[in-house]
């Protein structure tokens, strides 16, 4: 059975509806919270198969809002990158892999958003990837990755939405697998929210048949190209 370890940032965002694709595909996670105390960020030993990056919510990886433990949960995903682990970023997990892998990130505000992506290779995910498919996007800043990733798709102003590092690694700055309650209990959690978030929670929430119907080939695409899977499983 293949283990991966998930990184939290905040008890509101986690793999959400990856879950299911997860278990259903017997692959175990576990879930890392260096936000509670006493627990800190793992080392690459403990990685055991693959590293996962969530969202942080108003967290960011620059400015005032940085991640408090942004240095080392870089360092950590440049490790598993050099020993061919895979990685995959999501939201601010994705500005961590941007960084680790030498890329950049964007400044910009908190943005809550449920965006439309397109995809821009053909065989993006093994050819898994949608032509287009929503993006929900709960995050500040952007990631910037670095001038050798492979873009696979762009959001509607044309920024990397998902794109690829080597053999084994995918940053997406978009939650493929985003809930509406996910997103609720971000603006619960803390003051620092989106302004008039409402009219984007319920189209959020419409959303759900696109995101799940989407997130059924993302998933396997990921399974493919990260090595979790062989191809055809």
């Amino acid at each position: 059975m293949k283990t991966l370890t998930v990184i939290q940032h905040t008890s509101a965002d986690y793999l959400g509806l990856m879950e299911d694709h997860l278990e259903g595909r017997g692959i175990r996670f576990i879930y890392c919270r260096p936000f509670t105390e006493g627990v800190e960020v793992p080392n690459t030993r403990s990685v055991l198969d693959g590293l996962i990056l969530l969202g942080g919510g108003p967290w960011n990886t620059s400015g005032a809002r940085a991640l408090p433990t942004l240095r080392e949960e870089v360092l950590l995903a440049r490790d598993c990158l050099y020993s061919g682990k895979a990685v995959i970023g999501i939201g601010l997990g994705a500005q961590i892999l941007a960084l680790a892998a030498d890329g950049s990130v964007e400044q910009c505000p908190l943005t809550f958003v449920v965006d439309e992506a397109r995809r821009v290779k053909d065989d993006a995910l093994n050819g898994y990837m949608p032509e287009r498919f929503p993006l929900p996007v709960y995050m500040r800043d952007w990631p910037v990755p670095p001038s050798y990733a492979e873009i696979l798709a762009e959001d509607s102003q044309g920024r990397p939405a998902v794109f690829q590092i080597g053999d084994k690694a995918l940053g997406f700055a978009g939650h493929p697998g985003f809930k509406r309650a996910m997103a609720e209990d971000l603006i619960m959690e803390f003051e620092d929210g989106p302004d008039d978030p409402g009219d984007m929670l319920v189209r959020l929430g419409a959303s759900k048949p696109q995101i799940e119907d989407a997130l059924v080939s993302i998933m396997t695409g990921v399974m493919q190209v990260t090595g979790l899977m062989k191809s055809g499983e």
